[in-house]
């Protein structure tokens, strides 16, 4: 592909690409709720940073004309239990033994003047014991004084996580700058979750609009904004699951002690999210709650505590 065309597809006319850099670390963990099962752990970290923009991912990423882009990158690492992580066999309708690690690349092409944001990106880790959860999960336990899990022997085996997933945010009514319902799409094709997914998003209280960036800004770009935001948040989503590695198992991979079997796996499933917000100036903290109904016959509902803190470098 020539240069110069190749140049207008990655910064499309009337498109800026923003300065801003970020990073954002983020804790997600049950034991707020005194359980230790499911969706049991998770961390993060997030940077922001228009030096992303070189990379040729990008040229598969999505860019519609107009607005900001922001160019990201972000590491998750999340894990996985049965309901009873004492049993040292393998527990026959639960949920198997799971962590992973990945990769995204992603952008956000961010639009105020529509309200509008079209976020995409492209994953790429891995699933298994190379993850790392199972030694994660068994020093917390030591440091907490608490019993040693057993089962992690029976833990999904290694398989490739690639993936791409594409996300709408639209603004569907707003009253001044104190409430703002958002609508949200996205949908997901890959090895670790295919799906999609719709729902409402709610936020209100002393804020900056959710379009005009994303949370916090640098001191040049701060001009025209509320230096200090302090605000309540809510999110309904509903979620089709065309596959669910963590349940199922990777696709390459068919080694695995137990995955629990593709009908037993519900395949639409509500979650909710409440929590509260705060921000001065290039710093930001959120502290929410997340609640899930069963994600397979026979599990019960669960819910956890996130937790994220972004700054601007």
């Amino acid at each position: 592909m020539a240069g110069p065309v190749k140049a207008a597809l990655i910064n499309p006319p009337d498109s800026t690409r923003s300065n801003d850099r970020i990073v954002a670390g983020t804790f997600a963990n049950d034991a707020t709720f005194r359980t230790d099962y499911y969706y049991t752990q998770g961390l993060g970290i997030n940077l922001v940073h228009p030096g992303l923009a070189a990379s040729p991912v990008n040229n598969i990423l999505l860019h519609p004309a107009g607005g900001n882009r922001y160019h990201g990158l972000q590491i998750q690492f999340d894990t996985f239990t049965p309901l009873k992580i004492l049993d040292p066999n393998i527990r026959y309708g639960d949920r198997p033994y799971a962590g992973y690690i990945y990769a995204t690349q992603y952008l956000i092409a961010n639009n105020a003047a529509r309200k509008q944001r079209l976020t995409s990106g492209l994953a790429l880790g891995f699933l298994g014991p190379g993850a790392g959860a199972k030694q994660l999960q068994i020093k917390a336990h030591e440091l907490l004084d608490s019993p040693r899990p057993l089962g992690w022997d029976n833990q999904l085996r290694t398989d490739l996580i690639l993936g791409y997933q594409a996300a709408l945010d639209q603004q569907l009514l707003a009253a001044g700058k104190v409430l703002e319902l958002i609508g949200q799409a996205d949908a997901s094709v890959g090895t670790l979750y295919t799906g999609a997914a719709g729902g409402l998003f709610l936020r209100a209280g002393k804020m900056n609009s959710y379009f005009q960036n994303l949370g916090i800004t640098t001191r040049e770009n701060r001009r025209g904004t509320q230096k200090f935001q302090f605000y309540a948040q809510g999110r309904l989503t509903g979620k089709l699951v065309g596959y669910n590695a963590t349940l199922q198992g990777g696709l390459l991979n068919k080694s695995n002690p137990y995955t629990l079997p593709g009908e037993l796996v519900k395949r639409t499933v509500l979650q909710k999210t409440a929590g509260l917000v705060g921000a001065y100036g290039g710093v930001s903290f959120e502290s929410s709650v997340v609640w899930i109904t069963p994600e397979f016959k026979g599990a019960r509902s669960h819910q956890w505590m996130y937790f994220e803190l972004r700054f601007v470098l």
